[in-house]
């Protein structure tokens, strides 16, 4: 298993395609992949505000399945750090709290601005957007990634999506860098 360990802000598990891109890449042990139960309680939150129709018990089966599928994922421990920490957004800090305990590497969030580098530079941690940890990740391994998502596509049955659906999917999710390479290399 790779000792390169990332924590995954609330904002890249949801929405849905760029967490199961996320949790597909986590289970090859390329990287190691932990949260907490705070990060998952933000991201359910927020799915469930934009989509209230959505079954809560749906979600906590994804939740359960997230934290059975990546071994080690879940940090606990770290609330007592919370205070101690400065981040632009206060309500950031269980983040980076939870990155310390776990001892990762790098923060993955789609908020850069809350997690400056003066910020996260004491504890060794970087803050990375998905965009940018897509393309590390496929510069290390770029057959291990592609085939990674390649079997979240095959798994898209409602409705399907052929490669170039799925990659305009990716792109909406941000991750611009990474789709251009894989089109580059059709």
């Amino acid at each position: 298993m790779n000792r390169y360990s990332v924590l995954l802000d609330a904002n890249v598990l949801y929405p849905a395609p760029l967490r199961d891109a996320l949790m597909q890449l986590a289970v090859t042990d390329l990287f190691k992949a932990q949260w907490t139960d705070d990060i998952h309680r933000e991201w359910i939150a927020a799915l469930l505000r934009k989509d209230p129709q959505r079954d809560p018990a749906a979600l906590e089966r994804t939740r359960r399945h997230m934290d059975t599928a990546v071994r080690d994922s879940l940090v606990t421990g770290y609330r007592r750090l919370i205070p101690s920490l400065d981040l632009p957004d206060p309500d950031d800090r269980h983040i980076l709290a939870a990155a310390i305990v776990g001892r990762c590497d790098a923060i993955i969030t789609q908020n850069l601005k809350d997690f400056p580098a003066a910020a996260l530079a004491p504890f060794g941690i970087e803050a990375q957007h998905p965009d940018d940890f897509f393309c590390n990740q496929l510069s290390l391994a770029p057959g291990l990634v592609c085939s990674a998502l390649g079997k979240v596509r095959a798994r898209l049955q409602n409705p399907p999506k052929t490669a170039d659906e799925y990659l305009a999917t990716l792109t909406r999710q941000g991750l611009v860098a990474p789709v251009r390479t894989f089109r580059d290399r059709r």
